[in-house]
């Protein structure tokens, strides 16, 4: 069993069964069977611009190639959404640039979407790998973001640097950066007011943050992370523009898959926005938050063998 197929379950499962009973008894794939697959990866919350993409290339292959079993339809599914997914033409993700020293990471996104534990487990896993973390508390507007995050760091055995909620964000920013240069730290994590109220203000807040990181490390942050949840579906998708419009958003992290029957969420926002998925979360386990691999995210989500048992 992969690591992915716990987090695409539900998805797998509501997927296959539309698509099973739209090629039920059929002896060939026609316009009834595409409106069926149509409807699978809608309610997936793929995205109607994406599912029409791959209808269309499903339609132009049904009839070139003339495939007509269920296999092999699922095969071309697969084939057409491992492209999708090609954004950066390479299998292998790399989630940290340690040759970078420190490594600065500004994590972006909504309240509760799972933005504060994703950088916990961050955290944690580049501790077990022996590199040297600290954490920047820059959510001041939410005194509990900063106790979680606090847990969070104690749990991991990381630092962590804060100041009294309402202070400025990028304030605690400069000095975590600060602190990492002097005590040799890998890795910064910067957590970031999830409020999207005023994309001018959050635009703003993000910029000034950027600019005095850049202070210290002229070309912090290396990464800007997006932090989705797979569950609020076509939200995620709204969440996703307003955060690139304010911000340079490189990479996405898609938490609560394993929850949620819209794993549909995680190619639609790939294709719609071309910004790659680094990691993906499938449980509230601290080791649940795992690296994402194209190839092994797709086979995980059509993967027959559990459906023949």
């Amino acid at each position: 069993m992969g690591i992915f197929d716990k987090g695409v379950q539900k998805t797998k499962q509501s997927f296959f069964q539309r698509l099973s009973r739209a090629v039920v008894g059929k002896s060939k794939v026609d316009d009834e069977t595409l409106d069926a697959i149509e409807e699978a990866l809608v309610a997936s919350d793929m995205g109607v611009e994406t599912t029409l993409k791959i209808i269309d290339n499903l339609e132009d292959r049904v009839q070139r190639d003339k495939y007509l079993s269920f296999e092999e339809l699922v095969g071309i599914l697969r084939d057409e959404i491992g492209k999708l997914l090609d954004v950066d033409a390479s299998e292998a993700v790399v989630p940290f640039d340690f040759s970078k020293k420190p490594y600065v990471m500004m994590v972006v996104g909504v309240n509760g979407v799972g933005k504060t534990t994703t950088i916990g487990k961050l955290a944690a896993s580049l501790k077990a790998q022996g590199k040297k973390v600290v954490i920047g508390a820059a959510d001041t507007f939410r005194a509990a973001a900063v106790e979680q995050l606090d847990i969070w760091a104690r749990r991991a055995g990381v630092d962590i640097v804060k100041q009294k909620m309402g202070s400025d964000p990028a304030s605690v920013a400069y000095d975590t950066v600060s602190s990492a240069v002097a005590k040799g730290a890998d890795v910064v994590l910067i957590d970031t007011a999830g409020r999207l109220h005023n994309r001018i203000d959050l635009m703003n807040e993000l910029t000034k943050i950027r600019n005095v990181m850049r202070k210290v490390v002229p070309d912090a942050p290396h990464e800007v992370l997006l932090v989705l949840d797979a569950s609020t579906g076509q939200n995620a998708f709204q969440q996703a523009k307003e955060f690139s419009r304010a911000t340079d958003v490189s990479a996405l992290a898609i938490t609560k898959l394993d929850g949620s029957a819209k794993g549909g969420v995680v190619i639609g926002v790939v294709d719609q926005f071309k910004v790659p998925v680094k990691f993906i979360g499938i449980g509230e386990g601290i080791e649940d938050l795992k690296v994402f691999g194209k190839k092994e995210f797709v086979e995980s989500l059509f993967s027959l063998e559990d459906l023949k048992k």
